[in-house]
């Protein structure tokens, strides 16, 4: 019998309790039976395959110590954190605060480096934090499910990995999701949750990760599946990342038809389904891939996608933000036309964009200056809108910062509502916060000071 002792970041996953006695030959035996019996460390010591988390180290009695390392009786099992993990924050607190829930308020989800941020407040005005979840943790993306009501956070612990909560209440408890995660048959695990996305069907959600594979719940998010179709495409051995990494970052169903998808993957370009995920085909006539030298780029699957978005009443209608280039689909993402060249943009590089959900010929994105200089051109900090389907581009600037202002936006960091006029919501590395509720034209700050923010989403 051998006692394993956890760190206290992990107290709040077993009832209050640390120190557990175990009979085991082995540390990874030991901690498997753990995992056993108690339910909510499982994940967060060893991954889905039943390997050491990348920033956790084990120690036995005084040495350091592995998986294989036998266990006599009497031993002490120590599990700790390693200091190359990062934050250092326990991520099973929870922010007390206590939002207002009235009806006249907006309220968004501000994922940051350092947890989630619940901000309430009169819309087009400032906005309070009343409540932060997962501090110190990385909040890579957080939305609320308006058909269920349900919130969805996807926090990537620094040394316990990436894992998927829910809750009724943002400002409230969370509730670990099942999921997602690799089961027996691949060696691969998850390392990010990119994002979640509600399905048509009713329950339905899906999610997106890195390596890049979707996975879809039917039972609002508590637990997890991976499509198979995807993940077993031919062309997968050939598949590579971007700086990111293999991420499935974006995912558009199909208003009314459950069988109709795309999603984006950096870096390996756009796939779509019409049989509801069985069998996918890659979308990628027209982009061009300035990165690759000009014989190489006919042939390859290297496609680095930042963005996709479907518009809502036109579902044919894709927009695109590219590794270098802002692109149209009309025929559901088989093929991109350029909206970038020979326009009013200052540059095509960027990340984050957001389209006008009643109107299919708009979109927003903010450009940074290149793939080497990622902040924005001139250090101002301008939105462009085009609203005749990328023919035309304007700067959005009434209310930003337009002096030495080099912020950077990243990809699920805009946002956009379904109101007429269109609220549009982003946030920046920087920590600043800022919102227009009147499609643009003039805009306000929300917050300053916030952890480097990671994504914002409307929650109503």
């Amino acid at each position: 019998m051998a006692t394993v002792i956890l760190p206290s970041s992990l107290q709040g996953r077993t009832g209050g309790s640390r120190q557990f006695t175990i009979d085991a030959a082995t540390a990874g035996e030991a901690l498997r039976r753990l995992e056993q019996q108690e339910p909510g460390i499982a994940g967060w010591v060893l991954d889905e395959q039943s390997r050491l988390r990348e920033h956790v180290k084990l120690f036995v009695n005084a040495d350091e110590a592995g998986l294989d390392t036998p266990l006599a009786k009497g031993d002490e099992l120590q599990v700790v954190r390693g200091i190359s993990g990062g934050s250092g924050a326990d991520a099973a607190e929870a922010g007390e605060a206590e939002g207002n829930g009235s009806s006249d308020q907006g309220e968004l989800l501000v994922g940051t480096h350092k947890g989630l941020f619940v901000m309430r407040g009169a819309r087009g005005g400032p906005m309070e934090i009343v409540g932060r979840q997962f501090p110190g943790q990385p909040v890579e993306h957080a939305i609320k499910d308006q058909r269920s009501g349900r919130y969805f956070a996807s926090v990537t612990h620094g040394q316990h990995g990436p894992h998927l909560f829910f809750a009724g209440d943002p400002t409230g408890e969370w509730e670990q999701a099942k999921g997602p995660a690799f089961g027996e048959g691949t060696d691969d695990a998850v390392e990010r949750i990119w994002i979640v996305q509600p399905g048509v069907e009713d329950g339905v959600l899906w999610a997106g990760v890195a390596p890049a594979a979707l996975f879809r719940s039917a039972d609002n998010g508590a637990t997890w599946a991976l499509n198979e179709g995807l993940w077993n495409q031919p062309s997968r051995k050939k598949w590579e990342g971007g700086m990111g990494g293999l991420c499935l970052h974006s995912i558009c169903p199909w208003p009314g038809d459950s069988r109709k998808m795309a999603i984006a993957i950096s870096a390996v370009g756009v796939w779509i389904t019409e049989d509801g995920g069985e069998t996918w085909r890659n979308g990628t006539k027209g982009l061009v891939p300035r990165y690759l030298p000009e014989e190489a780029r006919d042939a390859t699957l290297m496609h680095c996608v930042h963005n996709l978005q479907r518009a809502p009443t036109q579902p044919e209608t894709l927009y695109m933000q590219y590794h270098g280039g802002v692109y149209r689909s009309d025929d559901a993402g088989d093929s991109w036309i350029d909206l970038a060249e020979g326009t009013a943009l200052p540059a095509d590089f960027g990340f984050p964009l957001a389209l006008d959900a009643a109107d299919p010929d708009s979109a927003f994105v903010i450009p940074l200056v290149s793939e080497e200089d990622r902040v924005t051109v001139d250090g101002k900090v301008r939105v462009y809108e085009t609203r005749d389907r990328g023919a035309s581009w304007k700067a959005l600037s009434d209310g930003l910062p337009q002096t030495n202002a080099y912020l950077t936006v990243l990809r699920q960091a805009f946002c956009a509502d379904g109101h007429s006029p269109v609220r549009l919501y982003f946030g920046a590395e920087s920590g600043d916060l800022f919102g227009s509720v009147d499609g643009g034209a003039t805009w306000t700050t929300l917050a300053t000071h916030l952890p480097p923010i990671l994504s914002v989403r409307v929650a109503r």
